[in-house]
C-alpha cells in the first residue's frame, strides 16, 4: 500500500509525487526515445501520427472536458493550422515562426467563433460549430487561388536551422517534443486559477458568477486556447499528410475527437491522449480485422463508422469515466491492496440541476 504524507505546501502540487510514478514515466521516455531506431519506419509514421492525433485530442479537452463547451467542427481548427503551414512556409517563413503563426492564426479564428458562439450552450453550440467546420471545408475548396482548391496543395519540407525535419525519425521527435511540451503547459494551466475556472464553468455556470469568475470570458479563453492547440496539431498534421486537400478536413475528424475526448475520459488530459491512442489505432485495426470477415461485412460501407459508434456505446453503457476512469480504478487496486474496496468508485445519484443566474 501506498500512503501520501505531505510534510509541506508544496508536497501536494508536485506533479510526481513518488519515486514509482517518476521511474515510471522516465521509462516512458526511454521507450519514446528508443522507438525510431528499433521499430520499423510504418510504425514510426504510426506513432507520429498519435502524437498528432493526441495533441488535437488535448485542444478539444480545454474546451469540452474543462469548460463544458461541445465542439462538432474542429476539424475546422485543424485546416486552418495546416493551411497557414503551408502558406506561410511557401512564402519562405522559417519553421518555428511558421508554427507559432499557425497556432496564432487558429486561435484568432477560434476567438472569432467563440465571442458569437459563447451565447448559445449545448446541442444550439454544438451545431454553431459544425455549420463553422462546413462553411470552411466549401471555402477551403472553392477558394482555388490560395489553397488550391479541391486539387490539393503540396507542403514543404519542414527544416530547422539548416537540418532537414521531413526524414520519418526527425519529424517523429519534433511532434514529441511539441507534444510534451503542451501536456506540461496544460497540466501547470489546470492547477492554476484559468483551469479552476474552467471547472467552474463547467460544474455550475451560477456558482462560477457567484464566486466573481466572469463566464462569458472564460469561455472565450477556452475557446482561444482550444483552437491555438488544434491549430498547432494541424500544421503538424500537414507534414505529416505532405498534401493537403478538403476532404481530410470532413466531419468525420471532428467526429474522431469527439470520441476520443469522450472515449478518453471528461475533464482528464491523461484521458485526452489515452482516447486519442485508441481512436487512432482503430482504422488500422479495422482494416487488419476486414481480411477475416465475410465479404458481405468487410465491403460494407461506413463499417468504420459503425465501429466506432459501438465503441462510444460501450464506453457509455460500461465505463461513463472512459478510459481515465478505468486507469483510476486499476492504479487504486495495486496501490490499496488488499483492502480494495468496489464501493469506492460506486456512482451516487444524478439530479436535475437548476443553473438560474440571470
Amino acid at each position: 500500500m501506498r500512503f501520501a504524507y505531505d510534510t509541506s505546501y508544496r508536497e501536494s502540487r508536485r506533479l510526481l509525487r513518488f519515486a514509482s510514478d517518476r521511474a515510471a514515466y522516465a521509462l516512458l521516455a526511454v521507450l519514446l526515445a528508443a522507438a525510431p531506431f528499433v521499430l520499423p519506419v510504418f510504425y514510426v509514421g504510426e506513432l507520429t501520427y498519435l502524437f498528432i492525433f493526441a495533441l488535437a485530442s488535448l485542444g478539444l479537452m480545454v474546451l469540452t472536458g474543462y469548460t463544458g463547451q461541445v465542439s462538432l467542427g474542429h476539424a475546422a481548427f485543424l485546416a486552418i493550422g495546416a493551411y497557414a503551414e503551408a502558406l506561410l512556409l511557401n512564402a519562405g517563413w522559417p519553421l518555428p515562426a511558421s508554427l507559432a503563426a499557425a497556432a496564432a492564426l487558429s486561435g484568432a479564428a477560434g476567438l472569432a467563433i467563440g465571442m458569437p458562439a459563447i451565447r448559445v450552450s449545448g446541442l444550439y453550440l454544438a451545431m454553431v460549430t459544425l455549420a463553422f467546420a462546413i462553411l470552411l471545408e466549401h471555402a477551403v475548396g472553392h477558394w482555388s487561388s490560395l489553397t488550391g482548391g479541391f486539387t490539393g496543395m503540396a507542403v514543404p519540407e519542414p527544416r530547422l536551422a539548416g537540418v532537414s525535419l521531413g526524414t520519418p525519425t526527425g519529424f517523429y521527435f519534433l511532434c514529441l517534443a511539441l507534444l510534451a511540451a503542451v501536456l506540461l503547459a496544460l497540466v501547470n494551466l489546470m492547477r492554476g486559477h484559468l483551469g479552476r475556472a474552467f471547472v467552474g464553468v463547467r460544474d455550475s455556470e451560477a456558482a462560477a458568477w457567484g464566486l466573481g469568475i466572469r463566464v462569458p470570458l472564460v469561455k472565450v479563453q477556452a475557446f482561444v486556447l482550444s483552437a491555438a492547440i488544434t491549430g498547432l496539431a494541424g500544421a503538424l498534421l500537414a507534414h505529416q499528410t505532405k498534401y493537403l486537400t478538403p476532404d481530410g478536413f470532413g466531419m468525420m475528424l471532428s467526429m474522431q475527437l469527439v470520441l476520443a475526448v469522450v472515449i478518453g475520459g471528461l475533464g482528464s488530459l491523461r484521458g485526452a491522449i489515452l482516447g486519442a491512442i485508441l481512436i487512432g489505432l482503430l482504422p488500422s485495426f479495422i482494416s487488419h480485422l476486414k481480411p477475416f470477415l465475410p465479404d458481405r461485412i468487410a465491403k460494407q460501407f461506413g463499417l468504420e463508422i459503425f465501429v466506432f459508434g459501438a465503441v462510444l456505446v460501450g464506453f457509455v453503457l460500461f465505463e461513463p469515466l472512459g478510459l481515465n476512469g478505468r486507469w483510476q480504478k486499476l492504479r487504486a487496486f495495486f496501490e490499496t491492496f488488499p483492502l480494495y474496496r468496489r464501493d469506492t468508485f460506486r456512482r451516487g445519484k444524478a439530479y436535475m440541476r437548476s443553473e438560474r443566474y440571470k
